[in-house]
């Protein structure tokens, strides 16, 4: 998966957990949330920041391309 495909899931939960906690009611990943599932929201969210920092970590240090050594 693209890094900015995980960014967008990070935004759309950080998005589901803010309209939450402004009382409102969601359609999220097709069910209906609200106040009462913001643990789960919650849990997604971090699920999905820490995809990104394993993305991140595994593309420390390798750089877009190959190196060729010659004689």
């Amino acid at each position: 998966m693209k890094r900015s495909d995980i960014e967008a899931m990070v935004q759309r939960y950080v998005e589901a957990e803010m309209a939450v906690l402004d009382g409102k009611s969601i359609t999220f990943n097709g069910q209906q949330m609200s106040y009462e599932n913001l643990s789960e929201i919650r849990k997604g969210r971090q699920e999905w920041e820490r995809r990104l920092a394993d993305s991140d970590r595994q593309n420390l240090g390798r750089p877009g391309y190959k190196l060729a050594r010659f004689g």
